[in-house]
């Protein structure tokens, strides 16, 4: 009878440990999936959204400093607002991609600088803690003002005592500004060496048509970075559980001998 028992007793545990050891398997497959899928579409998302850059120059820093390597949405001219940090490419500053701050839009009076130093647009000064500092606190080295045409924008560097921005153009035709259609991309966020992400200007909110809303990059980022755990932490505890599995597997053995070593002594 006792050796009945035992038998009976070692054929309920094994099932049990093995069910432990298959709902562990199945448990980790579904996490490592549900990462891969966070991973990947957050890369296939961020593919189609935003573009890689490298900033040549220190004329956006502090925001951007030489070197850094940013992330920039793809977006439409239209769509860009006053304080949006923007990547162009127009034939009369080199034909070649550049970054730098939309300060003024079609119809805006830009002026620089009132009597507190500080840059006006259509009279209303502007807080800009985003500008590298220049003597006297002044936004810009010299005084300026021009009228945006229609479907224009004005742009000026961060840095603005090594910028060649608006200020440099002002006499040529729109004076100093390009054309929306030379908009290819939004900057939203540094990747390397200093990783953070741009926000949107408090300085124009009161300005009509106010600030653009923040891109998804944050999302992006998030999903990319919650995927990667997860894959981890499902590749471990695939392993992991079988382990624990095994032990309580060798556990439940050794208690069994142990009974049965104890009924023959009894017996």
């Amino acid at each position: 009878m006792s050796g009945t028992g035992r038998t009976g007793g070692a054929g309920r545990t094994k099932p049990g440990n093995g069910g432990h050891g298959r709902l562990g398997s199945v448990l980790s497959g579904l996490v490592v999936a549900v990462g891969c899928v966070l991973f990947l579409g957050g890369f296939g998302w961020g593919a189609v959204e935003y573009r890689p850059y490298t900033v040549p120059t220190d004329s956006m820093s502090p925001t951007v400093k030489a070197g850094d390597r940013v992330l920039a949405q793809r977006i439409s001219g239209d769509a860009v607002r006053r304080g949006d940090v923007v990547v162009f490419t127009d034939r009369q500053w080199g034909d070649m991609p550049m970054v730098k701050r939309v300060v003024g839009i079609g119809g805006d009076k830009v002026a620089c600088c009132d009597t507190g130093g500080r840059l006006t647009v259509n009279g209303e000064a502007l807080a800009e803690p985003y500008v590298g500092k220049l003597p006297g606190g002044r936004a810009s080295g010299g005084d300026f003002d021009a009228t945006v045409p229609a479907g224009q924008l004005f742009l000026l560097g961060d840095q603005r005592n090594v910028s060649l921005d608006s200020r440099v153009h002002l006499e040529d035709p729109g004076q100093g500004s390009v054309p929306r259609s030379a908009v290819d991309a939004r900057v939203d966020a540094v990747i390397w060496p200093s990783p953070g992400f741009l926000g949107r200007p408090a300085g124009f909110a009161a300005l009509p048509g106010g600030v653009s809303a923040a891109g998804p990059v944050r999302p992006l980022v998030g999903a990319v970075v919650l995927g990667a755990v997860l894959i981890m932490v499902g590749a471990a505890y695939g392993p992991l559980a079988q382990r624990l599995a095994k032990r309580r597997a060798a556990r439940a053995r050794a208690g069994r001998s142990g009974e049965g070593v104890s009924a023959r002594a009894g017996n």
